[in-house]
């Protein structure tokens, strides 16, 4: 292949989008099947709320760190070669979660279990920046925003039907099973997307370099930043509406499933619709709608902390909490990594480690008060989107309007 002449989607086996696609789900998988079975898994290890809630922090940790050591690896060493190791790592260590005796070395195994699944988030964003450009990579970037919703519908909902017939050693012994299938599939249909011509070179002192230059550029940053506040607000939600359906409104796992299961499918929708509008319409105003409708969510919820509120309400604003965040993903991740496709896993390890890092940090936030109270919950989600608009508004405007064309190929105007 040429020097400086992208891969093209038709140079590889046209089953690798779909790959790619369900190479996201290690994260949104990993958090949700188990979430239905989080408060029988607490009595169970005799572990305090906040402490359970550390087996999702751990694990958010791990995504985060997982990426920022795949990421520039990947773009020295290639693609495939990381991501089999992470999988491989991502089933031992799923099976080691499932035989955990206490609750210390779950949330070991949790964390080691997120380094393992945040390979796989990389090498997807990072192989997609490979593959596509233009109005095809945000495309493709709303599809793994609706993937990522469906792992999310599916997450729970299966955790709630199988947590009838199975503790929660079970689920995380479910989880090692679809880490082996996503092998199987990644052997037949996963080809180098980075070739040797276009790998970077200069060891650790290049990464760094290459870390500094992202740094300099104040759009990255600003969209990094936007995500990693709005994703904090996720996953905080992620972590206390487990315990807020079921322990303040008296859900079942099962209701709680459907609960949970109707705000995915709405990520799903908006990552969608997202995509499209970032495409057809504007990628900065797409970005401002969905910090907006974030807001309204997480005063909802900040609302039903300071009072008494109907059980709808809640849902209401969780659904919105978690469809404005996906309205965000496609826009911000195209704005961070539009202008580098040289360093693609290397800015994708950066967006996602920010994005699960700060994720980690909130989770177990909201735990604070116990497990029958919503307002740490409405506090972080409303502290959350207000510094990811911040964030966007003091250092996403510096760039010009119209991203310069890589060295690879025309992209799409940024307005």
């Amino acid at each position: 292949m040429p020097r400086n002449v992208p891969a093209t989607p038709t140079s590889f086996s046209r089953w690798l989008p779909t790959l790619l696609l369900l190479l996201t789900v290690f994260g949104p998988i990993s958090m949700d099947l188990y979430l239905p079975a989080l408060p029988a898994l607490t009595a169970q290890l005799g572990a305090a709320t906040s402490v359970a809630q550390l087996t999702i922090t751990a694990c958010l940790v791990g995504l985060a760190a997982g990426q920022l050591v795949a990421g520039p690896i990947s773009d020295r060493f290639g693609r495939r070669g990381i991501l089999l190791a992470g999988i491989l790592a991502y089933i031992v260590t799923s099976a080691l979660c499932a035989i955990s005796p206490t609750i210390e070395l779950l949330i070991v195994a949790r964390f080691v279990q997120g380094l393992a699944g945040g390979v796989g988030i990389v090498i997807a964003q990072a192989a997609g920046r490979d593959v596509y450009s233009g109005g095809a990579l945000i495309r493709f970037y709303g599809r793994l925003t609706v993937i990522g919703g469906f792992a999310a519908v599916v997450g729970p909902l299966l955790g709630g039907l199988l947590n009838t017939m199975t503790d929660w050693r079970g689920l995380f012994a479910l989880l090692a099973l679809i880490g082996v299938a996503i092998l199987v599939v990644t052997l037949v249909v996963f080809r180098e997307t980075l070739p040797l011509e276009r790998r970077t070179a200069g060891g650790f002192g290049r990464t760094v370099r290459d870390f500094r230059m992202l740094h300099a550029d104040r759009v990255f940053v600003g969209a990094v930043l936007n995500q990693g506040f709005l994703y904090a607000a996720l996953f905080a939600y992620l972590a206390g509406a487990t315990f807020v359906l079921q322990d303040v409104y008296a859900l079942t796992p099962q209701e709680y499933a459907l609960a949970f299961g109707l705000n995915s499918a709405g990520f799903m929708v908006f990552g969608y619709l997202a995509g499209r509008a970032s495409e057809r319409w504007s990628v900065r105003g797409t970005l401002t709608i969905g910090i907006a409708v974030a807001g309204l969510g997480a005063a909802g919820l900040l609302a039903a902390g300071l009072g008494a509120m109907p059980l709808w309400l809640v849902i209401v604003s969780l659904f919105a909490l978690a469809g404005g965040v996906a309205i965000t993903s496609p826009p911000a991740t195209t704005l961070a990594l539009v202008g580098y496709p040289q360093v693609a896993g290397t800015a994708s390890s950066l967006l996602g480690m920010v994005r699960f890092g700060f994720g980690g940090v909130a989770a177990p936030l909201v735990g604070i008060a116990g497990a029958t109270s919503i307002l740490p919950l409405g506090v972080v989600t409303v502290t959350a989107v207000v510094l990811a608009g911040v964030a966007f508004a003091a250092l996403g405007r510096s760039r010009s309007t119209v991203a310069a064309p890589s060295p690879l190929s025309a992209e799409p105007a940024l307005h």
